[in-house]
């Protein structure tokens, strides 16, 4: 793609869709030039959706390509007019970009579909090795607001082109009306379970009741969902697949609290949830989108990483952290560790983390890698507040960090996608490392528009690398806790029908 515009710190943008842009940024980040890169636009001109906005998206990688999945087309009280797709063959360099077929009746360019639903939401990308499969998952959601089932798109041909989705079958509820799915695969060849793949979901119909499915053969068919023992209750469950094939659930509670819940049976069964640790959340302010809902990833040995927003680190709850826990067997968790990005005696907010771990590497020298969003000031209003994007990444397990790298922004909140539930750029975003050990991430900026059209892209920036031991200075502590952790978390009052 072709160099073309910048961005300045006052939010003024110059250029237009597949331009680089470099900007250069002040405090709290560090000083340094980074490359954007617009990798999709929004496409379509149906009346019943907001555009040109595209928000919300996964990425995952193998090998050198890396893909990512998110909403085209947000409506105001949930779900989108389609998924898009952007697909890298080098690693996160270069990168096309498309939109799923068959997914809603506007989603043609140009024309319909003739799919029955009115909209799409909560894509979700893996990848079976097994059977040289893509996946990516989402919600249809009719016009009255319903989720009947979990679609499944397969690439047989590495993320180049798309087949028609298939469906998972709906769980056997009396009603059913589904939210949060996301889908893993296992890629360990030596694994009893290699070639399985795992879509979590839940039904807000039945309170949140967790549930997952199953499929053997490259994502084509899929089982009933079926839920854990004790009935956990919940959404935004991320599965990681140990190397033995083990499954393990990391997902926000409808109690206040990260919890997990596991498969050591290829997801014949899954275990009672065990707690990961209550939540303290500190509520964004300008009534931006977002809930601590977890992201999680796992390193070579089946070490797991969860990470979300939390306050328990600032006097009187008044900013976020990126907070992150482990676990080796999905049972027992490490204390809660706060990512040191910056004091706890600033004014910034951070959250909507997207953590990357570098499968290549282990133990004390796993490479981490997050992408995340923030507020300089956490106490600024709707009409003052500047949405920023960050990087910061470890070379030895989360026990020191890097300084932070400021990746895009300022954003005012006017020029995201307004919802039911505030300004939106995404419930979630993700971080992936490829081949080469870089990471590559994809995430949502918004440009000053006029009128009713946005200007909210996905972006990319040039490859990211991670902090040498002798940068990695900032230490990780699960000291000075000082606001209690009571279970303040958000869950399905605020991230329903995405």
């Amino acid at each position: 793609m072709t160099v073309g515009g910048r961005i300045l710190r006052s939010g003024v943008w110059v250029g237009g869709f597949a331009a680089a842009v470099l900007f250069a940024f002040a405090a709290p980040a560090a000083a340094a030039t980074v490359t954007l890169t617009q990798v999709s636009s929004d496409p379509y001109t149906n009346s019943t959706s907001q555009h040109a906005t595209e928000l919300e998206p996964d990425t995952f990688a193998n090998g050198s390509t890396v893909v990512a999945a998110f909403q085209v087309g947000r409506f105001f009280d949930g779900g989108s007019t389609n998924i898009g797709f952007a697909r890298s063959g080098d690693g996160g360099t270069t990168w096309t970009h498309g939109f799923l077929t068959g997914l809603t009746a506007t989603s043609g360019v140009g024309g319909t579909t003739g799919a029955p639903f009115e909209r799409v939401s909560d894509p979700s990308v893996a990848f079976d090795a097994k059977h040289g499969v893509w996946l990516i998952s989402s919600i249809p959601i009719t016009s009255s607001l319903v989720v009947p089932f979990v679609f499944v798109n397969r690439s047989t041909d590495d993320g180049l082109t798309w087949s028609s989705p298939v469906q998972i079958p709906p769980p056997a509820a009396k009603s059913v009306n589904l939210d949060k799915n996301w889908t893993a695969c296992d890629n360990t060849p030596t694994s009893t379970f290699y070639g399985h793949c795992y879509t979590e979901l839940d039904n807000p119909s039945q309170n949140d009741l967790e549930y997952m499915s199953t499929s053997t053969d490259g994502g084509a068919t899929w089982s009933v969902p079926v839920s854990p023992a004790g009935n956990p209750h919940g959404l935004g469950g991320q599965p990681v697949v140990q190397p033995n094939g083990t499954v393990i659930v990391p997902f926000e509670s409808t109690t206040g609290t990260i919890s997990a819940f596991r498969s050591t049976n290829g997801g014949q069964s899954w275990s009672r949830a065990a707690t990961v640790s209550r939540i303290a959340f500190h509520t964004v302010a300008g009534n931006l989108r977002t809930s601590p809902l977890p992201t999680a990833e796992i390193d070579n040995s089946g070490k797991v990483y969860v990470a979300w927003e939390d306050c328990r680190f600032r006097a009187s709850c008044s900013a976020n952290d990126i907070v992150f826990s482990t676990s080796t067997d999905g049972g027992t968790w490490s204390a809660v560790t706060r990512v040191p990005i910056d004091d706890v005696t600033s004014t910034v907010d951070h959250f909507i983390p997207g953590l990357g771990v570098d499968r290549s590497t282990t133990g004390s020298g796993a490479h981490l890698a997050l992408t995340y969003y923030y507020y300089p000031d956490a106490g600024c209003t709707a009409a003052t507040c500047q949405l920023d994007t960050g990087f910061i990444s470890s070379p030895n397990g989360g026990a020191t960090w890097g300084s932070p790298t400021q990746l895009a922004g300022p954003t005012l909140l006017a020029d995201i996608a307004n919802t039911s539930q505030g300004s939106m750029v995404g419930d979630y975003i993700s971080t992936s490392f490829n081949s080469s050990g870089t990471a590559a991430t994809v995430f949502a900026v918004g440009k000053p528009h006029t009128g009713s059209v946005f200007d909210e892209a996905m972006y990319s920036p040039s490859l990211l690398s991670v902090a040498s031991a002798a940068a990695a200075t900032r230490v990780a502590s699960s000291d000075r806790v000082l606001t209690p952790a009571t279970g303040q978390g958000l869950g399905n009052a605020i991230v329903h029908k995405d």
